[in-house]
Formats: structure tokens, sequence, C-alpha cells
């Protein structure tokens, strides 16, 4: 009774959830309001209503209640407490291998494929495998921790003492389950940063940049200006000082409020020595703290492509037209933000995108539009990782 109960919870908020707000923001809401459920409901529930989003548009012409059971069964390897709800051929075909699963399901819906879960595969960047990539939806990403620099020891001796299961995939990355609550464990801001594998892996390209304008040589009365002019929450700002301590570093982005959530994470970070400002880069402005700098990261808003294995619900509510919407706003973002790179500059474009449009195109447009050089370009696949899914294109102002 206790698992068909939170299956019909789940149905109710499938049924009166339209994609306008993000679905954590939404099951949030929603708890907030009935406090009746408790902390091992609320995980129950929400798992539920994860799992169906994970079918994307596919199978829509079946009840809630059963493409919900579906998505239970693709995305578990093997029958777990759920298994009360299904009946004994269900059971008997509940195979380990998800293509045997997913055999299984085409067997009984005839209609279902993994192309019909996400329909913009023909919209995928070059060297993006449409099918290990929808496959990875079945998958919930991991937690990924980048330790701060001399933190290490620290770090490991805490995740030990806690008898937390980790894996250390290099000197700096740890890899968890993605339910750690790591902020009762660590110091998060200052011993650690909560930042995607691939996210991390951004910091090659910063060496690069910094490398080539010798940055350790600029004096610390004329240190290198660096602008992050879409900070947001400001993880990679603090990646690039952890990177390189001695530059003068500028960050921006659209609200006020998203300035004053980065200053406060900065605080904990301890990093104190940074400028910022508020502005809209897709309008003509002149108001930009320094004319111009030597670097620029430019971390477009971008449709989050890369990053829907943790927002499954993008699957279903995204459009064509949010797409087109995104390209628009990152051919303004970037071009008035060029404008403001120092001769010989290095301008980092990036998303959380798998989309052609929001990455190998926005190259095209900023190569015909400025005076930029491709330096180099990649997709950072990360659905192989459990991790995000991002494009990097690294240009040169000549």
């Amino acid at each position: 009774m206790r698992f068909q109960s939170y299956l019909n919870t789940a149905v109710s908020l499938i049924t009166n959830y339209y994609g306008n707000i993000p679905l954590v923001h939404y099951l949030k809401n929603y708890f907030a309001q009935n406090k009746k459920h408790g902390s091992k409901d609320r995980k129950a529930i929400t798992h539920l209503c994860y799992c169906y989003f994970r079918l994307g548009k596919s199978l829509n012409e079946v009840t809630f209640e059963e493409k919900i059971k579906i998505a239970l069964y693709l995305c578990h390897n093997k029958i777990n407490e759920y298994g009360i709800l299904y009946n004994n051929n269900w059971l008997a075909n509940w195979h380990s291998s998800l293509a045997q699963r997913i055999d299984f399901v085409q067997k009984n819906y005839p209609n279902f494929s993994i192309h019909s879960i996400f329909v913009f595969t023909d919209l995928l960047s070059e060297g993006i495998c449409k099918e290990e990539f929808v496959l990875s939806f079945f998958n919930q990403p991991q937690l990924f921790l980048r330790v701060r620099p001399n933190y290490l020891q620290t770090v490991l001796q805490k995740l030990q003492a806690a008898a937390i299961a980790y894996k250390l995939l290099n000197n700096n990355c740890i890899a968890l389950p993605n339910t750690t609550k790591v902020d009762a464990i660590l110091q998060v801001n200052k011993d650690v940063v909560i930042q995607d594998y691939s996210s991390q892996q951004i910091a090659q390209y910063y060496e690069i940049v910094l490398s080539a304008l010798n940055v350790n040589n600029y004096s610390t009365h004329k240190p290198l200006l660096v602008w992050d002019c879409c900070a947001a929450s400001g993880g990679k700002s603090i990646l690039l000082l952890d990177t390189f301590p001695n530059i003068k570093l500028t960050v921006s982005d659209i609200r006020e409020s998203i300035l004053i959530n980065l200053a406060k994470r900065f605080k904990e970070a301890g990093i104190n020595n940074y400028q910022s400002f508020v502005t809209d880069l897709s309008k003509e402005q002149q108001d930009i703290k320094f004319n111009k700098y030597q670097f620029i990261v430019c971390d477009v808003p971008c449709s989050g492509s890369g990053t829907w294995g943790r927002t499954p619900e993008q699957i279903q509510f995204f459009t064509n037209e949010k797409l087109n919407n995104y390209t628009l706003l990152q051919q303004k973002i970037t071009l008035q933000a060029a404008k403001h790179l120092n001769k010989n500059g290095f301008f980092l474009y990036i998303t959380c995108s798998v989309f052609t449009t929001e990455n190998e195109d926005i190259v095209k447009f900023l190569l015909a539009n400025t005076a930029l050089q491709l330096v180099q370009m990649q997709n950072i696949v990360g659905y192989n990782n459990n991790a995000d899914t991002m494009f990097v294109a690294l240009f040169k102002n000549v």
C-alpha cells in the first residue's frame, strides 16, 4: 500500500506539472505545503517523478502510472522494493542488461524506441553519439567535487571518517553518489567546490591561455585583466583563481541577485580581491568596467541540454522555439563581449549544450562577424562518465 501511495502521489504531481518552473522547485514547494511526507516519502516520490521524465516524449499514449512503472523498470538493473507493483511477467524479465530491458519494453509497446525519448537527435553536435547520449538519461549523474588547493588530505580524511564511498578521479576531483549530503561533511566552497567533472576540465583551457599570456610575468601593480562576463554562481571564476591567483578578476551578470549569491560564495571560498558589476550583454552597453580585457570567459546562457540527466523534465518540455531563442541570445552576448577583448587576447566560449546551433554554429558566427580566430574547440563528452556534456571553443583576437 505504501508504494502504491507513492505512485499515486507522483501521478498527481506529474498531472499538474507543466514545466514552467524547474521540477526540483515544483517538488520542493509541494513538500513544503504537505508536511505529512517524511524524508523517506519525499525521496521515494521525487525518484518516481524524475524516472517518469527520463522517458521524455515517448509513450505519451499510456497512463502516467503506466509510464512511471516502465521508467522505473528501465532505470533499475535489478528488482527493488518497487517490484511489488509489477506482475510476474515483468519480474521474470527484469534483466540486468539495459539493452534487454529496452527490448522487453519494445515488445510490449511497439511504438517505443530510444529515439522517441529525445526527438532532437538530428540537432546534436559533431562527436555526440546519439544512442549513448539518450541511454545516459536512464542513469542519474554523479556528484563531483573539485578539491581546492592544499585541501586534499583534509577532504579525504573527512570522507573516510564519515564512511562515505567515493572515487578519486585525479588529484583534485572526487566522484560521489548524487544523494550524498556533502555540506554535512565538508566545508563547501572552502574545502571543495561542487563542480561537474566536465566543467572542471575547463582548467586545461585556462592553462593554455594563461601560459600564452605569460601571466606569471605580470606585476602586482599591473595584473592580467580577466572578465567572467556571465559569471552566474562563480564556479568557473573560483576555478580560474585556484589555477592562477595572480590575475585581476572582474565578474558580471544580468541581475544583482545573481552577483549577491556569487559574493556569498566567494566569501566562503576566501576570495575578496575582485570587482563585479551588473550588465545585460544582450543589449548595447557602455558601462563595462574596463574597456579591454586580456582574457574573457563567456559561459553563456544555453539550453543546458548537456545536463538533462540532472533535469530530465527538460527532455519533455523543451522546444525548437526555445533553442532558437537561446541561439539568438548567444549571438548577441558573444558579439557584445568580444568588443572588449584586447588585441592578442583570448576569448573562451562555453556552453553545457549538445546542440550544433549553440556550439559549432556560434563558432562560425563569431569567425564571420569578429576579428577572432579559432584556436581549438571541443565537445567535452560526459555521458560515459555519469557527468555532464559541455562544449568549449577558444579564440584569439588578432
